[in-house]
């Protein structure tokens, strides 16, 4: 179970990184350009939605896997899911994504404590 609430735990740590330092670092320039696709008021509004929404969704994975009653079979596939994302991050962004640890140690830690 210790291993649920380690992913649990970096899933919280990634969500909140994302979160704060997604806005200060790249959604708040974002909303300063005034051309192409992020002239247009929806499109920035959606794509500030979706940046948090993911945030959430990180969340709801976190609680997932250390709630009480939950399938093996959903945690090993929230589990693939995060080690899939962060490996591919790695190779996609050859490391330099600081995300890809969070991801893919939050995604093995819940495979372990599904096994």
């Amino acid at each position: 179970m210790i291993w649920l609430w380690l992913s649990a735990a970096l899933m919280t740590t990634t969500a909140a990184i994302h979160a704060i330092l997604g806005e200060r670092r790249l959604m708040g320039p974002l909303m300063t350009l005034d051309q192409g696709i992020m002239g247009v008021d929806l499109a920035r509004r959606v794509f500030r939605l979706a940046w948090h929404a993911l945030s959430l969704l990180m969340l709801v994975s976190a609680v997932s896997v250390v709630w009480p009653g939950t399938p093996r079979g959903l945690i090993l596939l929230i589990g693939a899911a995060w080690l899939a994302t962060g490996l591919f991050d790695a190779i996609y962004t050859r490391g330099r994504h600081i995300g890809w640890p969070f991801l893919a140690a939050s995604g093995a830690f819940a495979l372990l404590g599904a096994t």
